[in-house]
């Protein structure tokens, strides 16, 4: 399968009208609050039972007419049929084991290019919690990804959380993100990976992280997807941080117009954004969202013109949500942002046999997927 069917796939599987209407255009072309300080997750406010769960299982992009959400794709027992290898790299800014998952697709001989996603877990997870939880591994088979879970040890985070708030992990050299992208260069290395099509995707702190990857790092990742995150620069230690999650002096770089430099003197960068954030998430506080949708907006806008409109939605599973698209001039999604209403710090649409996750939907995996496939980089 082409990219411009893996697109028109994820997104007519997703119940959205790929010929005529407001999608048209677009086929055209973040344990109770903060464990030790460490940033920890909170549990959901919305629990869900895995009775109720086992009915949603095992979905992919199959979901019902209009909705990004719930209806049953495969059996319950269905499981992702590549390859999931533990592997490790090492660089200049230090060490991390990842889990690196091998569609059928990609060992075959001569297989062609495939994209790269990037998943980085939230805090107290591991990949092969975050892997279940977001079934983006059954995306992989299905439409031929290779997919890194980069790995947070408690030695470099007691709760596991990526460092996102850090200044030194804020930089493009020296900490994480250089650790992460080296990740990505060394997959790129030994595989097969779609020119321009590496993107990056995170939960909580792995969201935050994701927004730091996508600034330090344009020219790697051609696209950023934040669940439940914080916006970039948006603390710089621990009490800032605590305040940011709290909705508290969270816009971080926001108020400043899009033409003004970094701290480290260098241009913003517009890298497509799309969103998820539930405005019932205690752990994280839903403004923390609508100011990454704000920053990024105005990073695009200052770019060419966007249009802007919002689709209100009710997945099958009965979570109701509201979607609204910043489009440019082809009616390509620039930034797409969700917000889930009643939603708690989980994944939305997420498998049960994850931790936080929301198996209710809308489904965050693949409405991400679809985003990612319609820009290719300059990589």
């Amino acid at each position: 399968m082409n990219i411009q069917d893996t697109i028109e796939q994820a997104l007519a599987s997703a119940g959205l009208d790929t010929k005529a209407g407001p999608m048209q255009g677009v086929t055209e072309t973040i344990r109770q609050a903060l464990a030790s300080a460490g940033l920890g997750m909170a549990t959901a406010p919305q629990a869900v039972s895995r009775t109720t769960a086992a009915a949603d299982e095992a979905r992919t992009f199959d979901v019902e007419a209009r909705d990004l959400g719930a209806a049953p794709a495969a059996p319950a027992s269905a499981k992702a049929r590549g390859q999931f290898l533990a592997r490790s790299h090492t660089g200049p800014a230090g060490s991390r084991n990842f889990k690196l998952y091998l569609p059928p697709q990609a060992v075959k001989t001569g297989a062609a290019p495939l994209p790269l996603v990037v998943m980085l877990h939230g805090c107290t997870q591991s990949p092969d919690d975050f892997a279940a939880g977001t079934r983006m591994n059954r995306l992989a088979d299905e439409h031929g990804l290779l997919v890194v879970y980069p790995e947070q040890p408690a030695g470099a985070n007691p709760s596991r959380c990526w460092n996102w708030f850090r200044t030194q992990d804020q930089a493009r050299a020296g900490g994480e993100p250089e650790i992460i992208a080296g990740i990505v260069r060394a997959v790129q290395s030994e595989h097969a990976v779609a020119n321009g099509r590496v993107y990056v995707a995170g939960l909580s702190a792995g969201a935050a992280m994701a927004l730091v990857l996508g600034e330090t790092h344009p020219e790697l990742f051609s696209a950023v997807g934040v669940h439940s995150g914080l916006p970039f620069m948006a603390a710089s230690d621990i009490p800032s941080a605590l305040a940011a999650m709290k909705g508290r002096a969270a816009a971080g770089p926001a108020a400043r117009p899009a033409s003004t430099p970094k701290a480290t003197g260098q241009a913003r960068q517009a890298v497509p954004t799309i969103v998820f954030h539930g405005d019932r998430d205690h752990t994280v506080q839903h403004r923390n969202g609508e100011h990454i949708v704000q920053q990024t907006v105005a990073l695009h806008a200052a770019q060419a013109p966007l249009s802007v409109r919002t689709e209100p939605g009710v997945s099958p599973g009965g979570r109701r949500y509201q979607r609204t698209l910043h489009t440019d001039t082809a009616g390509k999604p620039m930034v797409e942002a969700w917000t889930l209403h009643g939603a708690g710090h989980t994944w939305a649409g997420g498998d049960a046999s994850g931790s936080h996750t929301d198996p209710t939907g809308p489904d965050a995996s693949a409405a991400m997927l679809a985003f990612f496939m319609a820009h290719t980089g300059a990589s």
